[in-house]
């Protein structure tokens, strides 16, 4: 069994202000602790880096004679994707998906969803709700309560047998849809996904507060 990761960083960081993958981290890209996790991750064989040539260069110097392709992204997340699955290796039986703006995911939690993934076809780390939910009228007044159990935050890496991955990106380009995850893309040909809830924060940066959130977790 060969396991390949890709790990998309292809986005402009629109709704930042800067380069949220390039940005200072702790001493390091926000991008280089994702690609080092999947590096510490002993099951992983291959990754291939969906981003830019100059947001490689940042971190080339430090993954220097690892296994890692990089290819370019597309203009949407999906299209990235679609990119890194073209770039899998043909030995390649379970695949691994990861938003590089994930910094504090785990090599045991990564190991785990694989597990899961090599078990069941499919399976993605997500974080259960636990706020009080409620849905609004037109008006912005709450109007109805939302029972928060059985709901989860989806998050990365989402994991997949290669053959069930590639079959759903097919279905998904030839219909013309647009998904924005992986488990979503695979429920479009029938396929359901093992949740394994993460051990940890594994939060994906957005805004530009969210830098300074993960820098406290990551020093506490």
């Amino acid at each position: 069994m060969s396991v390949a990761a890709i790990i998309v960083a292809a986005g402009s960081s629109i709704r930042m202000g800067f380069d949220k993958l390039t940005a200072d981290l702790l001493g390091k890209p926000v991008l280089l602790y994702s690609v080092e996790a999947f590096l510490q991750c002993p099951e992983v064989d291959h990754i291939i880096l969906v981003t830019s040539e100059d947001r490689f260069d940042l971190i080339a110097n430090a993954v220097s004679g690892r296994n890692i392709i990089r290819v370019d992204g597309g203009k949407t997340r999906q299209s990235s994707v679609e990119a890194g699955i073209r770039s899998l290796p043909d030995e390649a039986t379970l695949v691994a998906i990861h938003d590089g703006a994930r910094p504090l995911i785990r090599p045991a939690d990564i190991s785990k969803c694989l597990a899961a993934a090599k078990q069941y076809g499919a399976a993605t780390l997500a974080r259960s709700v636990t706020e009080t939910l409620k849905r609004a009228d037109l008006e912005g007044f709450t109007r109805t309560p939302i029972d928060r159990n059985d709901l989860y935050f989806m998050e990365t890496p989402q994991c997949f047998r290669a053959n069930i991955l590639r079959r759903a990106y097919n279905h998904v380009k030839e219909r013309r849809m647009t998904v924005t995850d992986e488990v979503s893309a695979i429920e479009s040909i029938g396929v359901n996904s093992k949740i394994i809830e993460t051990s940890a924060p594994n939060i994906k940066i957005t805004h530009p507060g969210d830098i300074r959130i993960v820098a406290a977790l990551m020093t506490s």
